[in-house]
């Protein structure tokens, strides 16, 4: 069988790795990090994963986490008003629950996964001049390590790539104690506010190391109040922080804070990174090729909560290429092709993705205040979070709205 190094132990590659062991595939992982050192690190993202995506997981036995997380029912939103009240707020269910499981907890369990299901998984930073030597003991090289060095061996793609900065100031804390929703208090749900000209602050029910949780999870614009994150606060005064910009900013979504802990010290992060799709073969001074997946390929703002479901995704269809192509050479004009396969989804979701990141037109604040009045509204919107595809048909083009509400 083929050899195939995945250098980077994320969503995107452990559950290929972990798929092509099922066939029988020799796969090594690199990770910089072991098991025991990803679980006691700091927090890495937030996450929301919806069907079709859990489903992948499920398909390969990878829900190992399922009977105990939390089962996200619905999606809603809040819009505040100048004077700090809620101009709109409504929720809408999903057809399929979602679920939310720490990074921590998942990477670690699936790498220790890996190695029982006779993967090898090596433990060592890779650079550049490494994959060098290294493409000559395998016969596909798959790079799905989002950050660091690696990156730079995939160009960017301008003309997908609209932006060449961060559009938002990430910052987060996992936190215990959070108090439901009076409006639906038995159906867990990703809240989805905004504060405009300001900030979207998410919050995201969540399991972690120490069980059941939520997230609060600020988007700030750039410049702006909640860009404030520079000086790198300690835990403590992070979550402070974020608990003063939630009263100043969604107060709706303070008066459940009152008794919010961090799940432990590792809890926050801040951050921010520039949306960007890059060309998915990257060649090596040596003149061999490696394929991108995942985050190095297709990185959009988490402000609709697709890394997640796009890695899972991306290693599903990474998966059924690789399959397809049997013994043959994987050669670059496979890995552009196997991205091409994946980029028939993901190219929907960095379109909506990017939307998101504007200030809402007309017709989408016409779509929002129509969900808060009709169901139907309100609940394809919250499934198309499942399949992103659908906004081409009525949340992204002014005419195709203006037909879809016509019927309401």
């Amino acid at each position: 069988m083929p050899k195939i190094l995945i250098v980077g132990a994320g969503q995107s590659g452990l559950q290929l790795a972990l798929t092509l062991r099922e066939h029988d595939y020799d796969v090594t992982v690199m990770s910089a990090r072991t098991p025991a050192e990803i679980r006691s690190g700091r927090v890495m993202s937030t996450q929301a994963m919806f069907h079709t995506a859990l489903q992948h997981e499920r398909d390969h036995g990878l829900n190992l986490w399922e009977a105990d997380a939390v089962r996200i029912e619905g999606l809603g939103v809040s819009l505040a008003a100048p004077d700090g009240t809620r101009a709109l707020d409504w929720f809408g269910r999903l057809d399929h629950p979602a679920q939310s499981i720490d990074q921590r907890v998942k990477m670690a369990g699936w790498a220790e996964l890996f190695e029982e299901r006779g993967g090898k998984f090596i433990v060592s930073g890779v650079t550049t001049s490494d994959l060098n030597s290294l493409t000559e003991l395998y016969d596909l090289v798959i790079v799905a390590a989002g950050k660091g060095e690696l990156v730079g061996l995939f160009d960017r793609d301008a003309d997908r790539s609209p932006y060449t900065a961060p559009q938002r100031v990430l910052s987060l804390a996992y936190v215990h104690g959070l108090a439901p929703r009076p409006e639906h208090p038995d159906a867990p749900g990703v809240r989805f506010n905004i504060a405009p000209g300001a900030c979207e602050l998410f919050v995201i029910p969540a399991y972690t190391l120490s069980g059941n949780c939520d997230i609060l999870f600020f988007e700030g614009l750039p410049g702006g109040p909640l860009d404030c994150w520079d000086d790198h606060p300690e835990p403590a005064e992070h979550l402070r922080r974020i608990l003063e910009l939630t009263r100043t900013y969604v107060p709706w979504e303070y008066e459940r804070c009152v008794d919010v802990e961090l799940t432990d010290s590792n809890a926050t992060l801040a951050g921010g990174y520039t949306p960007v799709v890059r060309r998915p073969v990257g060649e090596l001074p040596s003149g061999r090729a490696v394929l991108g997946m995942g985050d190095v390929v297709v990185a959009n703002d988490p402000i609709t909560g697709q890394g997640a479901n796009n890695a899972a995704k991306c290693a599903a269809s990474y998966l059924d290429s690789i399959l397809a192509h049997g013994d043959k050479p994987f050669d670059r004009a496979f890995m552009q092709g196997a991205f091409d396969r994946y980029w028939d989804h993901a190219q929907h979701v960095t379109t909506w993705t990017n939307a998101l990141l504007a200030p809402p037109p007309e017709h989408v604040q016409q779509i929002l205040g129509a969900a808060g009045a009709h169901e139907a509204v309100a609940r394809r919107f919250v499934n198309g979070f499942d399949d992103p595809s659908d906004y081409q048909h009525w949340f992204l083009d002014p005419a195709k709205t203006a037909a879809y509400l016509a019927g309401f």
